[in-house]
């Protein structure tokens, strides 16, 4: 295949993505009755809410004088170009042109629909073969609305090649970087598993934090408090996105939504959670809904140092891939070479 000879080719850095795939584009907090518009590797959408709160997605582009949609407004169940008030229907199609006259018909051109969906507080968008969309679900983080655990969440932008982002959230050795916000220390590779669709990294680990008392969440802020002991450390990238556990307490999700070859946007969420707390499960469905909302983003403070000091390091990789670009330095991390096995696999498949 032509599409695969030319992927092969092409350094790591410089790979894309398989359109083929869900991806997460928005919160839907972050989507009301006006466009958004976003990116997702290259193409330009705007996002809008019809009458009955469904989601659309078309392409940004006035087919008109080529203005970005976004720009307009919703009217109805059509989005409204602001130059000169084009009406698009959520299917694509020219609705409406204000000025119209009885002899002429309304032109024939079409937007891009993309299929969407919304789920567990997010926008997902399918920008591959729309007749795909249905064979492929999406990944789903289904922690966001279950009362047993508690959310926070932080956005990653970085001027940086997705691959490098999840490089990083598979390499648990890394930790060195964020001192004592690390959750877990002295990771051990202990098994791997990787197919055409995902990579499986297992650690044995230790974990500072043990969520087994009303008061433990204090650990975050008080070093003294914390108590190392074994705990099982698991990473996940179910491509295009990565998934962690720690034992039992908490599970990590970084949902991607790659712009360029040269940036990546991405939302962390980390999800503790409440299992070990049998008295609260018994309360009523009022209290639990409280607990979940009085300490949602409880930790995102903690989040946003992490990625602080991530974006630092993943922006410097990038701009020493642009000066050396031939350059490969030593990889001994075995889950790592698996991932940009998987990379190359997926965007050699993805027919872009």
């Amino acid at each position: 295949m032509p599409h695969e000879a030319a992927a092969s080719k092409l350094p790591l850095r410089q790979l894309g993505i398989n359109l083929n795939h869900w991806y997460v584009v928005a919160q839907s907090k972050a989507l009301s009755i006006q466009p958004l518009a976003v990116t997702l590797w290259h193409q330009p959408i705007v996002l809008y809410r019809d009458r009955t709160g469904t989601p659309i997605a078309v392409e940004d582009r006035c087919p008109h004088r080529q203005v970005k949609l976004s720009e307009g407004t919703v009217e109805g169940d059509n989005i409204a170009c602001a130059y000169h008030g084009w009406q698009f229907a959520p299917d694509g199609s020219c609705a409406h042109v204000p000025y119209l006259e009885p002899q002429q018909k309304l032109p024939t051109c079409q937007l891009r629909q993309y299929p969407v969906q919304e789920r567990d507080g997010f926008i997902w968008l399918f920008p591959g073969e729309a007749a795909l969309a249905d064979t492929v679900a999406p990944m789903g983080v289904s922690e966001w609305e279950h009362l047993n655990f508690i959310g926070s969440l932080t956005t990653i932008d970085v001027q940086a090649h997705y691959s490098f982002l999840i490089e990083n959230l598979m390499d648990m050795y890394h930790g060195h970087l964020h001192g004592g916000a690390q959750v877990w220390a002295n990771p051990v590779l202990a098994g791997l598993e990787a197919d055409d669709t995902h990579v499986h990294a297992h650690y044995d680990a230790e974990s500072y934090y043990r969520i087994d008392k009303i008061w433990s969440a204090s650990q975050l802020i008080f070093p003294s408090l914390r108590q190392l002991h074994p705990e099982p450390l698991d990473v996940y990238y179910h491509y295009p996105h990565w998934r962690s556990t720690l034992g039992d307490d908490f599970v990590i999700y970084c949902l991607f939504c790659p712009v360029s070859e040269t940036h990546t946007r991405a939302y962390l969420l980390h999800f503790t959670s409440l299992e070990r707390f049998p008295k609260l499960h018994k309360t009523p469905l009022t209290v639990r809904r409280f607990v979940k909302r009085a300490f949602n983003n409880s930790a995102s403070f903690v989040l946003r140092r992490l990625v602080r000091e991530d974006v630092l390091m993943l922006e410097q990789e990038q701009q020493a891939f642009d000066q050396h670009p031939t350059y490969r330095g030593p990889e001994l991390n075995r889950a790592l070479t698996a991932v940009q096995q998987l990379i190359r696999q997926q965007a050699e498949g993805s027919g872009e």
